[in-house]
């Protein structure tokens, strides 16, 4: 089947076959008819099979009749992430080359002036961040009255990110009359009420088992230690050992290892660039611009960068961590393996991460192999010290006590002034020593409450000037 059998304009055909695709993704195939057909669509996919694709392609062609009105869009796409978002954007210039249509993205970290201006003009594609759209509603720059055509894109990730109560708040105000296009890659419980409550006799497209990975994606385990630096020369080792290695995206699962391994990787010579929430929006987009052009060989993030992005060729994902919960790994691995290509994805487990690694086992329903004989042992829990290893130590169960080196001399600025003028009576040896605080015992604790030390009566023998002063008193 081809594109010229599905309904869409010859406009949309002609940016299409420009763009080099000739024939549609089975999602697409599926699911551009029905949209023509002003149906609600609950679409279930796995990552990096055009969903994207599926709805921008139908949408051109319906607003290729009537015109927007000011801050009242025609159309509302909502991304659970700014890349996403400005994604689809990318998608809607692409192929609306030949339409004259007006496309609005609103994201944080971007100027609110702008995007008002854009409002005010009219806009017939508006692609949103919960958010952000939600600001703009209540500063009252925008009424979502005219909305004809609502897409909630990446539904789960919306899900985890906790905008759910955002999205059921949108709902409701854009008029009841509407179609609803509704992607997601999976279908917990939550996402399934949601559709219930908003969607309207939706056609149910499911393209793929949900939670399934690609089989053109060649999956492995390598066994390694818990102790990051083992962890990251086990990375190294592993993308010099790829003969196929073109790029590749490695997962993290915590922000602040990010950073350490990014500065590891180009300290040791590879072109590395970093990706998570916590950047700035400008400093976002030129990491994506520069693993996209190829500049940047190695793109190290969190699951931000796991869910939608088009990124083309990325023939590995190493998973630094593996996932905590098992739908990411189905995510972070969808990234490499796009548009019939092939792809590698190794993650690497070390012993406190059997438990995730059994249910991601589990979830889609697959043994990943492991690359060579070594396994990681057996582990009650992670080998790292963590807070609970530092309270057993404090509490000294079957350890030593390491006793603190005693200072030579008492230091002057603990001393109060009547401390410092009185001699201190010696310490008997059977005196439990100070405990002193975390930051470096700057003071004593509980200097005054000692009992081997005189209590100050009063001012001590040091009175301030300003009390011995005569004091006159009137009529004297």
């Amino acid at each position: 089947m081809s594109f010229d059998t599905l309904g869409l304009s010859p406009k949309v055909l002609a940016a299409v076959e420009a763009t080099g695709y000739t024939t549609p993704t089975p999602i697409q195939e599926q699911a551009i008819p029905h949209v023509l057909q002003k149906r609600d669509v609950l679409g279930i996919a796995q990552t990096g099979t055009g969903k994207t694709a599926s709805f921008t392609l139908p949408m051109l062609t319906r607003l290729e009749t009537g015109r927007p009105r000011a801050r009242m869009p025609r159309t509302l796409i909502l991304e659970p992430t700014r890349e996403l978002a400005a994604q689809v954007e990318e998608s809607f210039n692409r192929y609306g080359v030949n339409h004259k249509l007006s496309v609005a993205l609103l994201i944080g970290g971007l100027s609110f002036g702008d995007q008002d201006a854009k409002l005010t003009r009219g806009v017939d594609v508006l692609i949103a961040t919960p958010g952000r759209l939600l600001d703009h509603f209540e500063r009252g720059r925008l009424l979502m009255t005219g909305i004809e055509i609502l897409v909630i894109d990446e539904a789960d990730r919306m899900l985890d990110m906790g905008f759910i109560p955002d999205i059921e708040r949108i709902c409701k105000l854009i008029p009841p009359r509407r179609q609803t296009l509704f992607f997601s890659a999976t279908m917990p419980p939550e996402i399934q009420r949601l559709v219930a409550q908003f969607l309207n006799d939706p056609v149910k497209i499911e393209v793929a088992k949900a939670s399934s990975t690609s089989a053109t994606i060649t999956q492995a385990l390598i066994a390694c230690g818990s102790d990051h630096a083992e962890k990251r020369d086990a990375l190294r080792r592993a993308i010099r050992a790829e003969t196929d290695f073109k790029n590749a995206i490695v997962f993290c699962n915590r922000k602040r290892d990010i950073g350490t391994l990014h500065r590891s990787l180009e300290k040791h010579g590879f072109k590395a660039v970093a990706l998570h929430g916590d950047m700035d929006q400008r400093a976002r987009m030129q990491a994506l611009d520069q693993f996209k052009t190829g500049e940047a060989e190695l793109l190290v993030a969190s699951d931000v960068a796991a869910r939608g992005l088009d990124i083309p060729a990325v023939s590995h994902v190493f998973n630094f961590d593996v996932p905590i919960h098992a739908e990411d790994y189905v995510h972070r691995i969808g990234r490499t393996g796009r548009a019939g290509l092939s792809g590698t994805a190794i993650t690497f487990v070390a012993p406190s991460d059997k438990k995730y690694l059994a249910a991601i086992e589990k979830v889609t329903a697959q043994d990943i192999p492991w690359r060579g004989d070594d396994r990681p042992a057996e582990s009650e829990g992670d080998s790292r010290p963590g807070r609970g290893d530092r309270n057993r130590r404090s509490r000294g169960r079957g350890e030593k006590k390491v006793e603190q080196p005693q200072r030579s001399e008492p230091r002057e600025a603990s001393a109060s002034p009547a401390e410092s003028r009185a001699p201190r009576p010696p310490r008997p040896e059977h005196a439990p020593r100070d405990e002193t605080r975390r930051d470096g015992g700057r003071r004593d604790r509980n200097r005054h409450e000692r009992d081997d030390e005189p209590t100050p009566v009063g001012l001590g023998d040091h009175v301030p000037q300003f009390l011995l002063r005569p004091v006159r008193i009137k009529g004297a």
